[in-house]
C-alpha cells in the first residue's frame, strides 16, 4: 500500500495499521440530517511490493464497536443493518496495489480487494494519500461511498425517515512498514 519506501528492487513490505492511531468514521445521509458514527480497527496487516501489483493481508474492523452515540439508533443498526453479533467483523482483504502519483513524501494510490461483509465478498477500490510521517511509519486518507443496500444490508427507511443508500466511509490510519 505504500509506495514511499524506496524501491530498490522487488521486494514485499508488510504495513502494520496501528489500532489506537487510526479513526475509521461513517456518513449516512438521512432526512432533515446526516448520522454520523465510528467503528474501531480491530487490526491490519497489508503485504505488498512498493512498485504495485498483488497485494496481500486483511484489515478487521470490530462491527461490534460500531456507534452513532444515540443507543436506541446503534441498537436498531446492530441487530438489522450489520447484524454484529452473527457477523462480528468487516474485512478488507487487499489483493491489488496501484501506485498513481508520487511527489516528495506522499503518494496517491489504489488499493482494490474485497470487503467481507455479512459473510459475502464486495469488490471495493480505495484510493489513498499516503504521507511518509518518517523513516518506517506513514500516515493514510481515504474516503469511500459503499452501496450498502445494493450489498443487501436492511434498508432502515420508513414512511417518516428516508435514509440514502450508500455510506461514505473515512479513514485517518497511521501504521508502521516492515520487511
Amino acid at each position: 500500500m505504500l509506495a514511499l519506501v524506496p524501491v530498490v528492487r522487488a521486494e514485499t513490505r508488510t504495513l502494520t495499521l496501528d489500532p489506537g492511531a487510526t479513526q475509521i468514521v461513517f456518513h449516512l445521509g438521512a432526512t432533515l440530517h446526516t448520522v454520523e458514527g465510528a467503528i474501531p480497527l480491530a487490526r491490519g496487516e497489508i503485504r505488498f511490493d512498493p512498485s504495485g501489483g498483488p497485494a496481500s493481508g486483511e484489515i478487521v474492523i470490530d462491527a461490534r464497536r460500531a456507534t452513532t452515540a444515540l443507543s436506541s439508533r446503534d441498537a436498531k443498526m446492530h441487530e438489522q443493518v450489520l447484524e454484529s453479533a452473527r457477523f462480528p467483523e468487516i474485512i478488507f482483504h487487499p489483493q491489488r496495489l496501484d501506485v498513481k502519483t508520487r511527489e516528495g513524501k506522499s503518494a496517491e494510490i489504489e488499493l482494490s480487494g474485497t470487503l467481507e461483509l455479512l459473510g459475502k465478498q464486495h469488490p471495493v477500490v480505495l484510493p489513498a494519500r499516503l504521507e511518509s510521517v518518517d523513516a518506517d511509519r506513514i500516515e493514510i486518507d481515504t474516503r469511500v461511498t459503499l452501496p450498502y443496500v445494493d450489498w443487501g444490508l436492511t434498508d432502515v427507511s420508513n414512511v417518516l425517515l428516508r435514509v440514502h443508500k450508500d455510506v461514505a466511509v473515512d479513514v485517518h490510519a497511521s501504521g508502521v512498514i516492515g520487511r
